[in-house]
């Protein structure tokens, strides 16, 4: 299933010249923006009953400066939408539910970096049934409810696949996601899969565990969802992981942003692969 990607770039390209030129950094925004925003339409379509549906969730991931710019005028994220009805409109796609916009804010990212992550949000479990007792808490009960296509997204610009029940996150080595960063606690937080969701869990973590700017000590995760472990960000997302990102190695993060993988929106092919710690 597909769509005239050059099509859509180039009218995205156009609406966003109108619409959203004033609140992009860097030259040549337009037209990268407009790459980006095409690409994760198109490579999170789905199908059903005849109709082409695009992805309704979209989270914004850019250096803090500009996050609260976009923060401080709230026309930016109805001028973004009003960009997303009206390329869906002409180019015959259908949304789910009213698209909603997140916007993430990572400060290892140049003041010019936008990176665009695109999911589906789906229905919503009953979030007080979502804890289990004692005798659904064994790991065949929980890989029964692991839920399907969940990804998390570290600095904006690494694709981590949720492929375990459970996923415990921090410094050391023997974590499955290891995030080689000062500010976040050894053992910090972990993803569970219950009844088809994923929860993650603060591991009462020195910095704190939040989601969408509210702290927390247990969550239930939704497409589209901001995590923040003690100030790194980390986005949760399901479905189709945008194409864009480097989905092939997941090593632990080093803490210098020199050293992370990039999508620069001066130019968004340019990354760099990590080599993956063993421990020793």
């Amino acid at each position: 299933m597909k769509i005239n990607l050059n099509k859509l770039e180039s009218r995205l390209q156009e609406l966003i010249e109108v619409h959203l030129a004033n609140y992009l950094p860097g030259k040549k925004k337009e037209s990268l923006v407009a790459q980006q925003l095409a690409a994760a339409m198109q490579s999170n379509l789905t199908e059903e009953d005849g109709e082409k549906l695009a992805p309704n969730v979209y989270t914004l991931v850019a250096h803090p400066d500009l996050v609260q710019k976009w923060q401080a005028d709230k026309k930016m994220i109805e001028a973004f939408k009003q960009v997303l009805d009206t390329a869906a409109n002409e180019a015959e796609l259908k949304f789910a539910a009213p698209p909603t916009i997140t916007l993430a804010p990572d400060d290892a990212l140049a003041s010019d970096e936008v990176h665009i992550v695109a999911s589906h949000r789906v229905e919503a479990i009953e979030e007080t049934q979502g804890m289990p007792s004692e005798a659904d808490d064994d790991e065949e009960a929980l890989a029964d409810s692991l839920p399907a296509n969940a990804f998390l997204i570290v600095h904006g610009t690494k694709v981590f696949p949720l492929q375990e029940s459970v996923v415990n996150i921090g410094r050391r080595i023997e974590n499955q996601l290891t995030i080689d960063d000062p500010r976040i606690s050894r053992n910090h937080a972990q993803l569970r899969a219950i009844k088809g969701r994923f929860v993650i869990f603060d591991l009462d973590s020195t910095g704190g565990t939040f989601v969408n700017g509210q702290r927390t000590n247990q969550t239930v995760l939704y497409p589209g969802d901001v995590i923040s472990l003690a100030g790194v960000p980390l986005i949760f997302g399901q479905d189709n992981p945008p194409s864009q990102l480097d989905l092939s190695n997941t090593a632990p993060m080093p803490a210098s942003s020199t050293e992370r993988p990039t999508a620069v929106l001066r130019d968004m092919r340019d990354t760099v692969e990590f080599e993956k710690k063993k421990k020793k």
